[in-house]
């Protein structure tokens, strides 16, 4: 096995940790600052390609479990980050129609307790500007923005594909396949932090329930901001993160006969809507030769377990530890990093689908599924997903 423990993550010597060699990423994402930064701490040289001419802000906040963020920590982007990011005291499931708590999950302290590494919720364009920030500053990273994806293919040179859910390494150097649309559609708006309603803690993830929707509500920006985000399932499959979306139509999606006036009053009170609609990846072959697909890129999934970016996050971390070892082996390296990652993605993937079913039941069936979650416990719920959050960087 690859992995030889988090303490691998150490900071760089620059002067002692000059390149042996050089790998390409193609895509300048969460998973390809993060790939960056892992194989620059390996004494690799990385040769970063972005095709936007500058990275601006985009997308909304993510949440970032412990599995995640102590990989960020052993990286040295702790200071940064927290200073951003609000840790939430716990998750609030709620009854969609009336409104009410059905269950508290644990976070902040407990979680940080419980898995040895904080949950964070944390602003996407803060963590791409913590990472990009530490990017810049590696001697042995180059950026290059504005970089075409034929200019990530250098011949003798390992390509990593980390260029999202319509990745152009995966469809062009592996033959496909496209992303596959869900049916389900995400908006997103967000609020000042202090036009939240009272009955919702400032610092607590709210998710309410819903036949054929759910809808959460988190803040981002330490605390300033509210973000509300909508899953409706639907028919919209246009590609792209930030298509405008009307205020009426995502309203009526929201039936006062299945939502609550809270809920409802949470929708109406979002002046812009962006909107855009859930593709999932489900591509096995991860390694070819020396090229090699890390998060959405190859394996994209729906946010319904907040795995996406964290999953990309593990990938740059074991990715970069396999190649460490084998330096002179890229397809070796390659191919055990898919090898190591395969049950995971399946465990995660896995999680994601059953909370989706779970969380868009009809009734009667919810309210059986209400009352077992209540009668399990935040405390339990919580300890349903450590297989996922306890993860580590260990052999």
């Amino acid at each position: 096995m690859c992995a030889k423990g988090q303490g691998s993550l150490t900071p760089a010597t620059t002067a002692q940790t000059r390149a042996r060699r050089a790998v390409a990423v193609a895509g300048a994402g969460i998973g390809g600052l993060t790939a960056a930064l892992t194989l620059a701490e390996k004494r690799f040289h990385v040769v970063l390609h972005e095709k936007a001419e500058a990275l601006e802000e985009a997308g909304a906040g993510i949440q970032l479990s412990p599995n995640a963020t102590r990989i960020l920590i052993g990286l040295g982007l702790e200071q940064e980050v927290a200073a951003r990011a609000v840790t939430p005291d716990g998750i609030s499931i709620r009854n969609a129609r009336s409104g009410r708590e059905i269950v508290r999950i644990p976070l902040g302290a407990f979680a940080q307790a419980h898995y040895g590494a904080p949950y964070w919720i944390v602003h996407r364009a803060d963590l791409q500007a913590a990472l990009l920030a530490h990017v810049r500053a590696h001697p042995d990273i180059d950026l290059r923005l504005g970089s075409a994806y034929s200019d990530s293919i250098h011949p003798g040179m390992p390509l990593i594909g980390a260029d999202g859910v319509w990745s152009r390494v995966r469809q062009q150097l592996f033959g496909g396949p496209p992303a596959t649309f869900s049916g389900h559609v995400a908006w997103r708006g967000t609020l000042d932090a202090a036009a939240l309603p009272r009955d919702i803690a400032p610092g607590s993830i709210a998710l309410w329930l819903g036949q054929a929707a759910h809808l959460v509500v988190y803040p981002v920006r330490s605390g300033t901001l509210v973000n509300v985000v909508a899953i409706v399932e639907g028919q919209w499959e246009q590609q792209g993160w930030n298509a405008p979306g009307e205020a009426a139509e995502i309203a009526a999606a929201f039936d006062p006969r299945r939502w609550s006036g809270a809920a409802r009053d949470l929708i109406g009170a979002i002046e812009t809507w962006r909107k855009w609609a859930l593709f999932s990846v489900s591509h096995t072959q991860w390694a070819r030769g020396d090229v090699a697909l890390i998060g959405d890129a190859a394996h994209a999934m729906l946010p319904f377990a907040a795995q996406g970016a964290a999953m990309a996050i593990e990938d740059a971390a074991v990715l970069a530890d396999c190649l460490g070892q084998s330096p002179d082996d890229a397809s070796g390296a390659f191919q055990r990093y898919a090898l190591l990652r395969r049950s995971r993605i399946a465990l995660v993937k896995r999680t994601t689908w059953q909370s989706g079913l779970i969380y868009h039941l009809p009734p009667p069936v919810s309210l059986a599924r209400n009352l077992v979650m209540t009668l399990l416990g935040g405390e339990r719920l919580l300890a349903q997903r450590d297989a996922i959050y306890r993860w580590r960087l260990t052999p």
